[in-house]
């Protein structure tokens, strides 16, 4: 039970969109990047499938870290699960505006790290298709990219985290 203003609550709803959509288009179009090179080296040898399965799948962390930031979003301000019994929460506009933002967090940064680790995962599967043993240099260098999405979505629980959204009982 809430007693629900449209703008105050819309902008955390925006920001869980904007962190799921933008993390699942870096996740979609990287995955895309690399499959498509994939794709050409499994056309001359299908038996490097498992190894280049790791490369191709390694872009869509981004999508995954998205849902999680929704998740946490919908969840801080009580539309996952709720207030207790006979309370509702009391957001500001402010406070709206916060959550919102940390939405942008983790949708940004998993929409820029998702297409450039796309195509950094995408030229290790040249150099794998090349050079079978170098393929784990290949997934590190993808795995450094991951790291600027892990830290957005870790920025967006810490903004989470840092505001506080009061329970207040229904009039």
């Amino acid at each position: 039970m809430y007693l629900l203003t449209v703008p105050e609550w819309s902008l955390p709803i925006l920001g869980a969109a904007i962190s799921v959509i933008f993390g699942g288009f870096g996740s979609a179009i990287g995955i895309g990047y690399a499959a498509q090179v994939a794709n050409g080296v499994l056309a001359e040898d299908p038996d490097k499938f498992g190894n280049l399965l790791i490369l191709v799948a390694l872009p869509g962390t981004q999508g995954i870290y998205g849902f999680l930031g929704a998740f946490l979003i919908l969840n801080a301000v009580g539309l996952i699960g709720g207030p207790e019994e006979g309370m509702m929460y009391d957001l500001s506009m402010s406070q709206a505006w916060m959550v919102m933002f940390a939405g942008l967090s983790t949708g940004l940064s998993g929409w820029i790290s998702g297409i450039n680790q796309g195509k950094v995962c995408a030229t290790g599967v040249s150099m794998a298709a090349k050079r079978p043993d170098a393929m784990m240099r290949a997934v590190i260098y993808g795995a450094m990219v991951e790291t600027y999405a892990i830290l957005g979505l870790l920025i967006t629980i810490l903004m989470l985290n840092g505001i506080t959204i009061k329970q207040i009982p229904i009039p």
